[in-house]
């Protein structure tokens, strides 16, 4: 079933209008993944779970060393998009887990390492405050710019189009 432009701008919900009205055209003209391919031409290799826990392990060493460590990485079949999250983490009894929407691995790396990047936040960092987004942009810079572009992706992926 397709979705109307309505339900696909809904990714943007709760951004202010003018970033809104900047990627709308783009959703609505089917231009979105021109767009990021101009931006993003190659894709990453990291498909594997131990790949992946491998990557993150390496940002949290790089910019987080004092904070627990991470038990488990893996990607998971995420079912719904616009309800569920591209990831998330769970601290229980000490462990420390990361899952990633299994959609990401045809994702650029930019995306990929976003995604990991807001969910080791959280192990500092439990709420979305000033502080948790200062640290993700601590550990990757263009963080803001990617979170907006995976929302993007996120319409395009919606659509069942591939990025690469």
């Amino acid at each position: 079933m397709l979705q109307t432009c309505m339900t696909k701008i809904d990714y943007f919900q709760g951004y202010p209008q003018n970033i809104r009205d900047q990627f709308e055209p783009l959703i609505k003209n089917g231009e979105v993944r021109s767009y990021l391919l101009n931006k993003y031409p190659i894709g990453h290799q990291i498909n594997s779970d131990k790949q992946l826990y491998e990557y993150a392990n390496k940002l949290k060493q790089s910019f987080m060393k004092k904070s627990p460590p991470i038990t488990k990485v893996k990607y998971v079949k995420q079912k719904n998009l616009i309800f569920t999250a591209l990831g998330d983490h769970t601290s229980i009894s000490g462990k420390h887990e990361i899952r990633i929407a299994v959609c990401l691995k045809n994702a650029p790396e930019e995306m990929l390492q976003m995604l990991v990047v807001h969910e080791l936040a959280h192990f500092q960092e439990k709420d979305h405050t000033r502080a948790f987004y200062n640290l993700c942009v601590h550990m990757q810079p263009d963080y803001c710019d990617v979170e907006v572009d995976t929302l993007l992706y996120q319409s395009m992926v919606d659509q069942d189009e591939k990025l690469y």
